[in-house]
């Protein structure tokens, strides 16, 4: 099964999308799945992971409900408060709907960058573990030595590296000094068995003219630790229309994996994630 591991759909009306203004005016409309379609069926895809895009159970929901009603959506990756009182109970609750497959805060905007450090997170924590849950680490590069701390701690939990952790890959003397650093830690981390590694979101973070040669650098080092078999491919549609849009990011992605077996390409387009998000939970390949 070739599995998309990393999509979003929305509904402005919803209003819960703050990060989505009309300066990103290209994905700033509604995206359903009838739009999702034609990538899909162009790239061979089975099945895909749905993530939620806004910090709101009420979205996670709604994307509960959507997955319920086509058997294209495999398991959804969705939100809760983690900081709230009651963060285990929302868990447990959450939980109880067998297509969620997944939890994932919104690391990158939380103001405090040591957020992930907080000892109120074990908890959580080990009730996402006890269900079978993911965690899927959205977050900036800045935040990979808090990442890997709790790692290391949650032995137990699974965890996704969304979009390789989003690397600077435009040109300059600053993203270069930024990628020794983030190469460094990528390295580190995937010496943890716990976590694996979405190859996804790389063109947003790259020149607006990038070229497949501007990707190289970035895959190839995550391809180098982590294993074709702890790589997830995921399109960030519709995110990745900022940047060239599904057909492109898919033609990039296989270019720059095709020196691996087809085993090894089987396991990056859709193994990995049937393994890691669909093994307890979700609905399993057949």
């Amino acid at each position: 099964m070739r599995i998309d591991a990393h999509h979003h759909l929305w509904t402005l009306a919803r209003g819960d999308y703050g990060w989505l203004t009309r300066a990103l005016a290209p994905i700033y409309r509604d995206f359903q799945l009838q739009d999702l379609a034609p990538h899909l069926a162009a790239a061979s895809i089975d099945g895909t992971i749905l993530v939620q895009a806004a910090p709101t159970e009420a979205e996670t929901m709604f994307l509960l409900d959507i997955a319920d009603s086509t058997e294209v959506v495999r398991g959804v990756v969705g939100w809760t408060d983690f900081d709230a009182a009651d963060a285990v109970a929302r868990i447990d609750a959450l939980a109880a709907r067998n297509l969620l497959v997944g939890l994932r805060p919104m690391v990158q905007d939380i103001a405090d960058d040591d957020w992930l450090l907080n000892p109120a997170l074990v908890r959580p924590l080990t009730a996402m573990a006890r269900h079978g849950l993911v965690f899927d680490a959205l977050l900036l590069p800045r935040h990979l030595p808090r990442l890997l701390h709790v790692i290391g701690r949650h032995p137990d939990l699974t965890f996704v590296l969304d979009h390789c952790a989003k690397p600077r890959l435009a040109t300059g003397e600053i993203a270069a000094c930024e990628i020794r650093t983030w190469r460094r830690d990528i390295a580190l981390l995937a010496q943890h068995p716990n976590i694996v590694c979405k190859l996804s979101g790389l063109v947003t973070e790259a020149a607006p003219d990038w070229q497949i040669a501007d990707l190289r650098q970035a895959v190839d080092h995550v391809v180098t630790c982590f294993g074709p078999q702890r790589l997830l491919w995921g399109s960030d549609w519709p995110v990745v229309d900022l940047a060239g849009g599904y057909a492109a990011w898919f033609a990039a992605a296989e270019t720059l994996l095709a020196d691996l077996s087809p085993f090894d390409r089987a396991a990056v387009f859709g193994g990995s994630a049937a393994r890691v998000y669909l093994r307890d939970r979700g609905r399993r390949p057949g």
